[in-house]
């Protein structure tokens, strides 16, 4: 029978490499699995009054449709965070979605037709290249520099056409960990600006830092077109409860979205009320949780950066955010970045991400890892990899 052409090119890395993990389990050999950035399968836990707060609000009857925008209360809770990272915006700008990825096909949807184009930070998270081609578009990837975490804007600037609609952001970034300074996203803005484009950047690691203060896109924003999504997945650790949000910059060139975007709200109904309950919350209860998870981060963070660079064959970029490693396959001896991940795997039990699957151009020869586990099981994967590229 016949299907799309647009779903059949979807292609979602992270999670299609798990199919050869379960092979390689089914001979009998256990696999330490790095591919999923889930900080809860690695014990990580939200913490017991936001658990409290979803059985509470079941208990209570908090079980039906919630109005399609959200839970007014938690939109409220979410501009405040947002104004603090330098946003102006009220209840109104903002919109629940069932996690980020939602958000990020209601964006997408609404603004790209058949043929425009999309530029994506190279590398990127999958889902952005997967949405823009479902839709019809068009990702492109620009370069930026993960030594240093800067975009290369003359790069990009090459790279705007007359069919360039928006500019993407992650910041931190999956897959490498790079943090965007305010310089960067001031250049990223006026760039924008210049050529009337939209600027969608995500910001679900926000509070994952570990060598700088964190700038978000609201400080140096304006009256631009941004629209910022995030979410409780990571942060709050609550990434199996499926629930973020759109903000919406306070800029007129934004007002045809504003009144539209909402409508495919609308058809899906509503996100899952009671754990709207949880994530306000996550927002107005003690954060000391978010420290602790973050300073058990740098400690895995600085163990695997520190292992990968004494390898021959690899180097590997410090990671400013987020909870993954991009090091970098000097040598060709291995064949293409996907068949180093899956020869890794099949010899020595170890489940990584191939760089390609994070966008040709510059994901490619690289590979990706989580530093989520325990520093024992981290440091037993090292020696593993260690030894596979020895």
């Amino acid at each position: 029978m016949k299907i799309s052409k647009k779903v059949a090119g979807v292609e979602y890395a992270i999670r299609d490499i798990v199919l050869a993990a379960r092979k390689v389990e089914e001979k009998g050999m256990k696999v330490d699995y790095l591919n999923i950035g889930d900080p809860v399968q690695f014990g990580f836990q939200p913490p017991n009054n936001v658990k409290e707060a979803m059985i509470n609000a079941i208990r209570n009857g908090e079980n039906f449709y919630s109005s399609s925008e959200g839970l007014k209360e938690l939109r409220v809770e979410i501009a405040k965070k947002e104004n603090v990272k330098g946003l102006s915006i009220s209840h109104d700008d903002v919109l629940i979605t069932n996690g980020v990825s939602e958000g990020l096909d209601m964006v997408i949807s609404s603004i790209v037709e058949e043929g425009d184009e999309v530029l994506l930070p190279g590398p990127y998270y999958p889902p952005y290249a997967s949405y823009v081609r479902l839709h019809g578009g068009i990702p492109v990837e620009f370069a930026v520099d993960l030594d240093n975490s800067t975009p290369d804007i003359e790069d990009i600037k090459s790279k705007i056409t007359s069919k360039t609609i928006a500019i993407c952001l992650i910041s931190p970034n999956n897959p490498t960990g790079v943090v965007f300074n305010e310089s960067s996203l001031k250049k990223l803005v006026e760039i924008a600006n210049q050529h009337n484009l939209y600027i969608i950047c995500d910001e679900i690691y926000d509070q994952i830092i570990f060598d700088q203060k964190f700038v978000g896109i609201g400080k140096v924003a304006g009256d631009s077109p941004v629209i910022v999504l995030n979410g409780f997945s990571k942060v709050h650790l609550m990434s199996g409860w499926r629930i973020g949000y759109i903000a919406f910059n306070q800029s007129s060139k934004l007002d045809a979205l504003r009144e539209n975007l909402p409508k495919l709200a609308r058809v899906r109904i509503a996100s899952n009320l009671p754990v709207q309950h949880a994530a306000l919350e996550s927002l107005r209860g003690p954060q000391g949780y978010i420290t602790e998870f973050v300073s058990e981060l740098k400690k895995r963070r600085d163990l695997v950066v520190k292992r990968l660079n004494e390898m021959p064959g690899l180097s590997c970029p410090n990671p400013k955010g987020a909870f993954y490693a991009f090091p970098k396959i000097e040598d060709n001896k291995f064949g293409t970045d996907k068949e180093f991940v899956q020869k890794l795997l099949e010899t020595k039990g170890v489940l990584t991400v191939h760089g390609s699957g994070f966008g040709e151009k510059y994901g490619s020869g690289h590979f990706r890892l989580v530093y989520l586990p325990s520093l024992e099981i981290l440091d037993s994967a090292m020696n593993k990899i260690e030894d596979f590229v020895s």
